[in-house]
């Protein structure tokens, strides 16, 4: 086996190269992130994606009479429904609190930094308000519930993208 003295000089041989290849890493990332920099367009606000979901979501609501099935449906369990309007009305206000009053008004652009609690919070309410929807809607639509409520939101998310 080796003795002290060559697993020492194996150790800092090791060492040198690896600080080596780590100088010549950051160089080369930096070269590449200035370039990808210079070569970055924005993205423009209307795109196939875009697009697509908007059309799918108005589509799924034209055929299926979301709006129509929502107010009229006497199988839609409305204790689950009301709690998934109270949570989403929770995520809506921590939305437009972050985004009208610590943006526009009081000029906060990272909101996340000064207020850490906000985004956890808006996170669980969305999570827990979509999962109160798909258990209210679930005898309306039975297993394509999740799928509607998902097309809705990605409609809703990409519409909400066009404006802004």
């Amino acid at each position: 086996m080796l003795n002290d003295t060559e697993l020492a000089t194996l150790r800092n041989r090791f060492k040198r190269d690896a600080e080596f290849l780590m100088q010549t890493t950051t160089s080369v990332d930096e070269d590449e992130k200035s370039q990808e920099e210079k070569d970055a367009k924005p993205l423009p606000r209307i795109n196939r994606h875009s697009v697509f979901w908007i059309v799918a979501s108005i589509s799924v609501t034209y055929y299926i009479d979301f709006l129509h099935n929502i107010m009229e449906n006497d199988n839609i369990k409305s204790w689950w429904f009301n709690v998934g309007l109270v949570l989403l009305g929770i995520c809506l206000s921590l939305a437009m609190f972050c985004i009208m009053y610590l943006e526009w008004f009081k000029g906060i652009q990272h909101y996340d930094h000064e207020y850490p609690a906000i985004p956890p919070i808006t996170t669980a309410a969305f999570i827990a308000a979509s999962c109160s929807f798909n258990i209210a809607l679930w005898p309306v639509w039975s297993f394509f519930t999740p799928l509607i409520l998902f097309t809705q939101f990605m409609g809703v998310v990409m519409f909400i993208s066009l404006l802004g």
